[in-house]
């Protein structure tokens, strides 16, 4: 499948800081420049989002569907924050970012099934503060693929006063909704449903079967996001080294990221070095990073609503130790085992099964009285998607099209030394394919493409 981006125009032009010219006057503007930077994706296509809707209504009991948007959030106390971001479930069945809407679907027992959107009134004096929205209209009708959208003020009267009245909505038993703590659904809506005395039925089960199983625009922007996280760890390696502060290389790594065009983080950076390397998801990234210890580095750029995830270690003074090359290796060859046996039919779990065998028989003492997997503490995978942790049946085999991580790690607090590796992997028809394989992971690829001269660390 050809890949969303072209690679680094030039590893020899990444990031190069601002530096004073040579007589002391102005800046020299040495910012790098990325393939691939430029403007917004295209909008989902309607077809795909009419496929969407009707692969969900095809999963549906007879009953209504209603999916909330997102609001903007109230509290915005941390600026640099956007206040607005898409519900996921939303924005995958009408690839609309306008808050304050309505998706209704009713699927009927015969007969074709119904969609209807509703939109809130624009207000142009708000739009010259935040931007022109989509209003209701044959524009996006056409956008969507759904033919009916309607104002929003309406929703109560055409939607939520039949749907609390029982015999009204007398073909719809049933009322499908995103349970599980949607902070989107208003209360009014399920409230309303018991009055019509129907029943509640989760939505979200439905739209995890659908969401886990990605599409051709889904995995476009995946591979995407995919992609400018690798060239971010590639501009990681140019930077780390002793003396560097965590917080330094978090900076790298996130100017690449808006470099390329991602659209934010899909986590929180995770930049953990020696003591912070064995804590999981430290991310307040503020050590200074010390000679002779390891680096975990664990990003991901958000790109279209798609987000990477992909882990490194690294060694800051560009050599690894013997002690730190011998549990990087079994970490390594430990996810090795794990992504070669992924594969229709297989579950998480197996892979899971696979990879703590593999490393309990390869410990070979490295961890003490104990095998090494003693210290593996916590899962191998997770499907990835529109979140880093995205929807899913942990249970269900894999089939082509799903998402997966595979990151093994040991972490020796003892030692002040964590391990973890972790790449993103596409289920195919064949087996799988390796969407991160350009970030560098081998002890041979790190070590050779750090930029500083590797000290001669004494074996601890």
């Amino acid at each position: 499948m050809l890949r969303a981006i072209p690679i680094l125009i030039s590893l020899g032009l990444a990031l190069v800081a601002f530096a004073p010219n040579a007589g002391g006057a102005g800046v020299v503007d040495a910012r790098p420049v990325y393939a691939g930077a430029g403007p917004d994706t295209a909008a989902v296509p309607a077809r795909i989002l009419e496929q969407r809707r009707a692969a969900l209504l095809a999963l549906m009991e007879p009953g209504i569907a209603i999916v909330r948007s997102a609001d903007p959030r109230a509290d915005w106390s941390h600026p640099q924050d956007a206040r607005f971001r898409q519900n996921n479930d939303f924005y995958y069945l009408t690839g609309l970012e306008t808050p304050g809407s309505w998706l209704v679907l009713f699927k009927r027992e015969r007969g074709p099934d119904r969609e209807l959107l509703y939109l809130p009134k624009r207000d142009p004096a708000e739009e010259r503060w935040s931007g022109s929205r989509p209003g209701v209209g044959d524009e996006t009708a056409r956008r969507t693929g759904v033919e009916a959208v309607r104002p929003a003020a309406e929703f109560g009267s055409d939607i939520l006063a039949p749907l609390g009245a029982p015999g009204s909505f007398s073909d719809y038993a049933r009322l499908y909704v995103p349970l599980g703590g949607d902070p989107s659904l208003p209360r009014d809506v399920v409230d309303a449903a018991v009055a019509g005395r129907r029943s509640i039925v989760d939505l979200g089960v439905p739209l995890a079967e659908l969401r886990v199983r990605k599409d051709s625009v889904e995995l476009a922007r995946l591979r995407r996001a995919v992609d400018i996280t690798v060239e971010a760890h590639r501009a990681a390696l140019q930077t780390v080294r002793p003396g560097v502060y965590e917080y330094e290389l978090e900076a790298r790594i996130e100017y690449v990221f808006r470099s390329m065009g991602a659209h934010r983080l899909g986590f929180p950076s995770i930049v953990g070095s020696g003591p912070n390397s064995v804590v999981l998801h430290y991310d307040r990234n503020r050590r200074r990073m010390e000679a002779g210890e390891l680096v975990v580095v664990d990003v991901g750029a958000e790109y279209s609503y798609y987000t990477a995830d992909i882990t490194r270690t690294y060694p800051v003074s560009g050599k690894f130790t013997p002690r730190q090359r011998k549990i990087y290796e079994l970490v390594l060859a430990t996810q090795q085992t794990a992504i070669d046996s992924v594969r229709p039919g297989i579950t998480l779990w197996r892979l899971s099964q696979i990879a703590r065998s593999y490393m309990r028989e390869h410990s070979d003492g490295l961890c003490g009285d104990l095998s090494c997997d003693r210290y593996f503490i916590h899962g191998l995978s997770h499907w990835l998607g529109m979140d880093v942790h995205d929807v899913g049946d942990y249970t269900a085999p894999l089939v082509p099209g799903m998402v997966i991580t595979v990151e093994p790690g040991i972490y020796l607090p003892d030692e002040e030394l964590g391990v973890r590796i972790e790449d993103d992997v596409l289920v195919t028809e064949k087996g799988h394919v390796v969407l991160s394989e350009g970030a560098p992971k081998t002890v041979a690829e790190i070590e050779s493409l750090t930029k500083h001269d590797a000290c001669e660390c004494p074996a601890p």
